[in-house]
């Protein structure tokens, strides 16, 4: 990665969504993380949607540290559960965060169900120059009545998306980060920060 590309603040301590959006990025801009900045707190996501946790992430970082960064939510959308796990995707089964344990709490709650349409969703909220840009990004899919895949990671094992017979887990990072959700979301991101650059 070259010092020479311009360093964007990513205000998140997750280290699988670090390095999918850096793997989208990489020939753009040079990540750079909470820790890098010396930002160690947790930040709380209180909202009940994922612009809202999007946002008080991003506004956090900048009045704790004056960075522009961005910020991104992501979750599991499914209709059977009346749009859970939602927000709550991360810790759907509890704290701490384990995703087996969400994975098996979805899969028990879906049990007896036939309609198991599903959607990722990522919202990405940017704070630059004093201003709040959103970009969000989905992926329609179903979800599986089993786990299956070793790669990936969250719900990657049970949901396939539209179009394929495969999981995301077993499906090559490559290909997963040329039509996920987090993947549409970053896209548009990059071509704001393009356009806003060239100006």
């Amino acid at each position: 990665m070259s010092a020479n590309l311009p360093p964007l603040v990513f205000a998140t301590n997750n280290a699988n969504k670090l390095a999918e959006v850096q793997a989208m990025l990489a020939n753009e801009y040079r990540i750079v993380t909470l820790s890098d900045i010396g930002f160690y707190d947790d930040i709380p996501e209180p909202y009940p949607t994922f612009r809202g946790n999007a946002w008080t992430k991003a506004q956090t970082v900048f009045e704790q540290t004056g960075y522009d960064c961005f910020a991104e939510d992501t979750g599991l959308v499914v209709d059977a559960l009346q749009g859970e796990p939602g927000v709550l995707s991360a810790r759907y089964a509890g704290e701490p965060s384990n995703a087996r344990n969400n994975i098996e709490l979805v899969l028990q709650r879906m049990q007896d169900i036939t309609h198991r349409q599903a959607r990722f969703v990522t919202v990405i909220a940017l704070l630059q120059k004093g201003e709040i840009h959103y970009f969000e990004g989905t992926v329609e899919g179903t979800i599986r009545h089993e786990a299956s895949g070793e790669g990936g990671f969250g719900y990657d094992p049970i949901f396939q998306p539209n179009g394929y017979t495969i999981t995301f887990s077993e499906m090559p990072k490559s290909e997963k980060n040329r039509i996920s959700h987090r993947a549409k979301a970053v896209a548009q991101l990059v071509d704001f920060l393009k356009k806003t650059t060239a100006e």
